[in-house]
C-alpha cells in the first residue's frame, strides 16, 4: 500500500491507499520538534502490520523537514517528498513558483483530477477552499494549472489571537451559533468566527469565480477540504463539494506521476 503523509502546521494527516482507493486515514497533532525516531514510532504504531510499498509526503513545517527527510532516507521503498524541483505535472502560473506550498500544489492536482474533468473529457476550473491553520482559497484552471489564490487566517488562529490580545475575551467552543445576533460573549464570538468566516469564504469565492468566468468562460466547481471544513462549510453558500482529505489524494497522484516518469525516489534537499 502507498502511505501518503501531509504534515501541516497544526495536524498531520496519514492515509493508506490501495490503488486509488483510500483504505485508512488518521489525523494527529503535528509536533515541530519531533525527531525521526519519534515519527517512525508514530507511523509504525498507526500502520501496525500494514505492508507499505511506497511513501508520498509533503510538509509546510520547515522545522520538521530534517527529521522527515531522515526518516524517509531510512525506508526501503520508493519515496517522494514533494518540494521545489520535484515535478508534479501542475503548471504554476504565479510570480514565484518556489513560494507556493507543496500542499497547495498537490491539492490543486487532486482538485483537477477528481473534480475538474467533465464526462466528455473537457476541463473546467475549480476553486479549492482549504480550512486549516490558514484558510486558503485557491484557483485551478481547466487544464489543471495552479493560478494562485487568497490566504487568510484560520478560524482557530483567529480565536487564539482574540483570546490573547483582547482582555475581556476568552477562548470558546467553536460551533455554529443558532443565530447571527449573539446575546452573550460566547455566542457573539461564535457568530463572528464561524458565520464570519463563512461570509469571508463566500465573498472570496464569488470574486475568484467571477475572474475565472471572465478568463475561461465557465463557472468553477467549488470544493471544501481541510481539518476544519466541517465547522464552517454548512454555513457557506458557495461550496458545492467537500472532500476532507483532498491533499493526501493529491500526494497519491503526484507519487504515481513521479514513478511513471521514472523518477524513482526523490527527497529534495534545501
Amino acid at each position: 500500500m502507498l502511505l501518503a503523509v501531509d504534515v501541516g502546521n497544526s495536524q498531520t494527516v496519514l492515509a493508506t491507499f490501495a490503488g486509488d482507493r483510500r483504505v485508512d486515514c488518521w489525523r494527529v497533532t503535528t509536533h515541530a520538534r519531533a525527531t525521526a525516531d519519534e515519527l517512525h514510532m508514530l507511523w509504525r504504531g498507526l500502520l501496525r502490520d500494514t505492508e507499505i510499498t511506497g511513501v508520498a509526503a509533503c510538509s509546510t513545517v520547515p522545522a520538521l523537514l530534517p527529521a522527515l527527510r531522515e526518516l524517509l532516507d531510512r525506508l526501503a521503498v520508493p519515496v517522494t517528498l514533494i518540494g521545489p524541483g520535484v515535478r508534479t505535472g501542475v503548471p504554476l502560473h504565479v510570480d514565484n513558483p518556489r513560494e507556493v506550498g507543496a500542499d497547495r500544489v498537490v491539492t490543486a492536482l487532486a482538485a483537477h483530477e477528481l473534480y475538474g474533468k467533465r464526462p466528455d473529457g473537457s476541463g473546467r476550473p475549480v476553486v479549492v477552499v482549504d480550512f486549516g491553520t490558514s484558510t486558503n482559497v485557491d484557483a485551478v484552471g481547466p487544464d489543471g494549472q495552479f493560478l494562485g489564490g487568497a490566504l487568510a487566517p484560520g478560524v482557530e488562529v483567529s480565536l487564539e489571537a482574540l483570546a490573547t490580545r483582547a482582555a475581556q475575551l476568552r477562548s470558546v467552543e467553536l460551533t455554529v451559533p443558532p443565530q447571527a445576533i449573539g446575546k452573550n460573549t460566547v455566542a457573539a464570538l461564535q457568530s463572528g468566527l464561524v458565520l464570519g468566516f463563512a461570509g469571508l469564504v463566500d465573498g472570496l469565492v464569488g470574486r475568484i469565480a467571477a475572474e475565472l468566468v471572465a478568463q475561461f468562460g465557465a463557472a468553477p466547481l467549488v470544493v471544501a477540504t481541510g481539518g476544519l471544513h466541517r465547522l464552517v462549510v454548512d454555513s457557506c453558500r458557495s461550496i458545492g463539494e467537500r472532500e476532507p482529505d483532498l491533499t493526501v489524494h493529491g500526494l497519491r497522484l503526484a507519487f504515481e506521476r513521479h514513478q511513471a516518469s521514472g523518477g524513482g525516489s526523490s527527497v529534495p534537499r534545501p
